[in-house]
């Protein structure tokens, strides 16, 4: 008896390691960033933080520079360009499990506009359409790397079966 329940147990340790899933891991990135714009592990998506893309380009025959607008005008950027790169992954707004937003003070006044960002996020989430809702994590910040940027937003996103 004792001898079939170490074979028993052997086998079991034998077959769980055998069926143990490797974890496929995939950047998407190019060559010129310096960081993946987003890296899939397994069914999981990572999307790297998205700044908004300025609404009138800089003109330097004029010397003026690019106007990126106010935190609600960056939001809506921000979250266009996101549902954007999800679907080139074969994903969508509804796969979203977790955000994390980055606001920084709008330098006109002073404050931070969170009611500016929240106006866009719910056109993306919790609607008709798309009633799903994110965990979410939004966080001031003194600064981000961009000194135009009054917000950034990175996604975790999860391939449904």
């Amino acid at each position: 008896m004792k001898r079939k329940y170490i074979l028993m147990t052997a086998a079991l340790v034998m077959f769980s390691g055998i069926v143990q899933a490797q974890v496929i891991v995939k950047h998407i990135q190019t060559d010129k960033s310096p960081i993946a714009t987003g890296v899939w592990a397994g069914d999981t998506y990572y999307l790297s933080g998205q700044l908004a893309s300025p609404i009138t380009a800089a003109d330097t025959a004029k010397g003026t520079a690019a106007d990126y607008g106010d935190t609600k005008a960056q939001a809506a950027s921000i979250f266009s360009k996101i549902q954007t790169l999800l679907k080139e992954q074969g994903l969508d707004m509804k796969d979203v499990v977790k955000m994390t937003v980055f606001l920084g003070p709008d330098p006109k006044t002073g404050k931070l506009d969170f009611a500016g960002m929240q106006s866009e996020y719910v056109k993306y989430f919790g609607t008709k359409e798309q009633p799903n809702k994110v965990a979410r994590s939004a966080f001031q910040v003194a600064a981000l790397a961009a000194p135009w940027a009054l917000l950034e937003i990175e996604v975790i996103a999860v391939r449904g079966k």
